[in-house]
């Protein structure tokens, strides 16, 4: 069966019906949870559900509806206003004043978005039971919404989807043959699965999108002929992580300037700045520059070789390609090429350390691969009483208030992460004293843990 392009998305298709679909959110819909004791009573309440993308806020709000058996009004604060607020109102009183009396559910996707008029447009009716208002934000309530609206909606925090949970929703859609894409006969090998549960990044609609997509080509691949891949233990094709990675590509941008020469020169001129060859660096440039490339362009890239390749073992390097650059938009050409020759030199002449360059791959790999972790609560921003309620920076110690503004056996990684050793100095340049130094305070650290 074909999967041609249906008028509803997956996400949406795969929407939860009932409590017991859901998937996460133990916290507040596992038995005995708030949540879950108002979904299974029917009793509704206002509420602000803030979390991060596809993390079932829109989802939670419909079930609340269900349960109650109330109607269901929509609205997202990106196009609607006062105007839409004040006909959503009417249309609550008319079914409660009517003559089988029915609640009304105002849910407000984006609620943030609200300015305070907007917000005020819907409170009073909150407060004399009109209408029970259900708000949906990714921001901060504390600073996105009015204290009073607050003091009227009691707040729920939604986590970002885990792995597993990703997974279960993943498989399901395959396996749905009524609302998912269970009637292509579809499999996915566990590591892609795992592989799509990770990008996804904790949002299931984002999982479930890429999923929609990545059957849309394993599909296509089969209409020319053989499956792109197959999986011996499941008939039909199979979605491997060739395929993911495939998805994931097809919308990524490129710059093509002038193809594989144009990429090989720039190439010889980052690797002669690299080896500290001053005239080749310049030789390229000259090329480059010669040849029609874009000033700026080419200012860009020294700009990437200072913190590439050069770090902090100078950090002047930085400060000097920056100049160039600017110089370069000032003056244009001619005038401005010798600036970033003047760069390329220096560049070239400069001690060198990749101790940046390295320490940053790896702590945007460990970033991709563990997902959204929470701040540990000592380090998180409490400036309001909702959030030191919550226990946000509680037990934070003021490195200024410590010997030598250090405060010696500090954490600062996620509790889930073991703390990375991620930057390693060089014995070059100014990297030498910042490498004694961090030595230093990892010596304290080692004493601080043992007593």
């Amino acid at each position: 069966m074909t999967i041609s392009a249906p008028a509803v998305p997956l996400p949406e298709r795969m929407r939860p019906q009932r409590l017991e679909d859901c998937v996460g959110q133990a916290h507040l819909l596992a038995p005995g949870r708030p949540l879950h004791q108002a979904l299974v009573s029917g009793r509704l309440h206002s509420m602000i559900l803030w979390g991060p993308p596809g993390t079932g806020k829109t989802t939670l709000a419909r079930l609340f509806a269900n349960a109650a058996d109330a109607h269901f009004i929509q609205l997202s604060a990106v196009l609607a206003g006062v105007k839409e607020v004040r006909e959503a109102v009417a249309e609550a009183k008319r079914l409660r004043e009517g003559l089988t009396p029915q609640a009304t559910l105002l849910f407000i996707d984006e609620v943030h978005r609200f300015n305070k008029a907007q917000q005020d447009a819907f409170l009073p009716h909150v407060e004399d039971g009109t209408l029970t208002f259900i708000g949906a934000t990714t921001e901060n309530p504390s600073f996105a919404l009015n204290s009073a609206l607050l003091s009227r909606a009691r707040v729920y925090v939604l986590e970002p989807m885990d792995t597993l949970a990703l997974e279960t929703l993943i498989r399901r859609a395959l396996g749905d043959s009524e609302r998912g894409l269970g009637q292509l006969g579809l499999s996915i090998a566990p590591e892609a699965c795992q592989q799509l549960a990770r990008v996804a990044d904790g949002d299931a609609r984002r999982a479930l999108s890429l999923l929609e997509l990545a059957a849309q080509r394993v599909e296509q691949a089969g209409q020319g002929g053989a499956p792109e891949v197959t999986n011996p233990e499941v008939p039909g094709p199979s979605m491997t992580t060739s395929v993911i990675e495939a998805v994931l590509d097809a919308g990524a941008r490129r710059f093509d300037k002038g193809g594989d020469a144009f990429y090989d020169q720039i190439s010889a001129l980052h690797k002669s700045v690299r080896g500290s060859a001053p005239d080749a660096a310049l030789y390229w440039l000259a090329r480059m520059i010669d040849g029609g490339c874009d000033p700026l362009y080419l200012a860009r890239r020294l700009v990437r070789i200072a913190s590439e390749d050069i770090g902090n073992a100078d950090p002047r390097a930085l400060e000097l390609t920056l100049n160039a650059w600017d110089a370069m938009q000032r003056l244009g050409s001619p005038e401005g090429e010798l600036a970033l020759a003047q760069a390329a030199v220096y560049l070239a002449c400069a001690p060198k350390s990749n101790a940046v360059y390295i320490a940053w791959k790896q702590a945007l790999a460990d970033a991709r691969a563990q997902g959204s972790l929470p701040v540990p609560a000592h380090l998180c921003n409490a400036p309001t009483a909702l959030m030191q309620a919550m226990g946000k920076g509680a037990r934070y110690r003021y490195a200024h208030d410590e010997p030598d503004a250090y405060a010696a056996g500090e954490n600062y990684f996620p509790d889930q992460l073991k703390p990375r050793d991620y930057y390693q100095p060089v014995p070059r340049g100014l990297e030498t004293r910042i490498g004694e130094k961090l030595a230093r305070l990892a010596e304290r650290d080692r004493a601080a843990e043992q007593t």
